[in-house]
């Protein structure tokens, strides 16, 4: 038996697989409404969604594997306890630290930006001086350290966003300057490859969320794509080499010894959301024909600015002339949106991912056919159908790889 381990926004998930990958069992805790996201509310949650597996089960685990929100950050000492707070995946208000990442560190890194771990990692250690620091912890990493009973470990994922070099598979000489000397080497962690064995456990080097929510798909080979239509739309392919473009808002996680490139727009099911409820969505949607094109050219955005397939922070949404019906109305962002997804690929290919081979489609627009057909016409791809839907269940394929 063979366990994922997802820390999402929301909860945590169990799925337990065997050999074949067979889901044996599951479990799911939410976090209660407002809760404060803490290091002891995640822990909490994961022992909670352990003892709702059937201790059998529990007993046969051979394998266990966490996957984490990416960006998620904290400091603790030695033993694990944390030393500062916890700084979410989204905080951003790592602004001054991040302009000094952009000033030494190459600009294919994973670490620019003020949601960076390192960005985060920096205000931390200048935020709370005189803390026990030893170890900087991802959520994951953190997760995995309580259940191995041992600290100072990741993965390349996770670790991406902290500078790590995928590619030289090590921590750069420029990461290491900007981390105060005194608390090297142990503050960066030792990176694991996703997948292989933690020594002295049953743990095995896991993943971030979104990555994890790519392998459950099924998807496993160059030319294996997947598109997550939820609030923004995000591209994921599997590619032989890797693909950075910083100003197209595209990087590339490693995976063994290939790669997963990808890049996300800021259209989505966010802006639907502007102005449609979720109820008329579903009144509307059969009414839709993707035999019938509308003939307008939107391109959907909540407010100005793109960040990938074109990286423009000035680029005004356009949604003009409205028509008075508002099937038509629907039917033309979703196909604005096909289009900047089909755009999308085609500027990963430009730099150097593979064409996708085949396509598949998670999150809640994979239910609506209308679009999925207008995709389809577009792609001329085969669609296939996900594996499986939760993050959970690829951090679980994972511990299987592992063994």
């Amino acid at each position: 038996m063979f366990a994922g381990i997802d820390l999402g926004t929301s909860g945590c998930r169990v799925i337990v697989i065997d050999q074949n990958a067979a889901v044996t069992a599951e479990a799911h805790i939410t976090y209660a409404r407002d809760a404060e996201q803490t290091p002891a509310l995640w822990w909490n949650a994961v022992q909670q969604a352990l003892e709702q597996l059937p201790t059998v089960i529990l007993g046969d685990l051979q394998g266990i594997t966490v996957d984490g929100t990416s960006g998620t950050i904290l400091l603790t000492d030695a033993a694990g306890n944390p030393t500062t707070p916890t700084l979410m995946y989204n905080d951003a208000r790592a602004t001054e630290q991040a302009s000094r990442i952009a000033a030494i560190a190459p600009k294919d890194s994973g670490a620019h930006g003020a949601t960076s771990s390192l960005a985060k990692l920096l205000w931390l250690l200048e935020h709370f001086p005189h803390g026990d620091h030893t170890h900087a912890l991802h959520q994951a990493d953190w997760i995995a350290g309580k259940l191995a009973g041992q600290f100072g470990f990741s993965d390349e994922n996770n670790c991406l966003k902290l500078g790590y070099d995928p590619i030289a598979r090590q921590w750069p000489e420029w990461v290491r300057q900007l981390v105060p000397t005194q608390l090297l080497p142990q503050l960066l962690p030792q990176v694991h490859a996703p997948g292989t064995p933690i020594p002295g456990s049953n743990l095995v080097a896991g993943t971030t969320d979104s990555i994890a929510a790519f392998l459950a798909t099924g998807a496993s080979e160059t030319g294996d794509a997947v598109t997550s239509l939820g609030s923004t739309i995000a591209l994921k392919i599997i590619s032989e080499k890797p693909v950075f473009s910083p100003e197209h808002g595209i990087y590339s996680h490693r995976l063994g010894d290939l790669w997963l490139a990808g890049g996300a727009s800021n259209t989505g099911g966010a802006v639907l959301l502007q102005y449609f409820s979720r109820e008329q969505l579903a009144a509307l949607t059969p009414y839709l024909d993707a035999n019938k094109p509308t003939g307008l050219d939107y391109y959907p955005l909540i407010k100005p600015g793109e960040r990938f397939p074109q990286a423009n922070p000035q680029l005004l949404p356009r949604m003009t002339p409205r028509p008075t019906n508002e099937v038509e109305f629907l039917q033309a962002m979703l196909e604005g949106m096909s289009r900047i997804e089909y755009q999308g690929w085609q500027r990963l290919k430009e730099l150097g991912a593979p064409w996708p081979k085949s396509l598949r489609t998670v999150g809640g627009g994979s239910h609506n056919p209308a679009w999925m057909q207008m995709r389809q016409k577009l792609m001329n791809v085969p669609m296939l159908p996900p594996r499986h839907g939760e993050a959970a269940y690829g951090a679980a394929l994972l511990a299987v790889r592992a063994f």
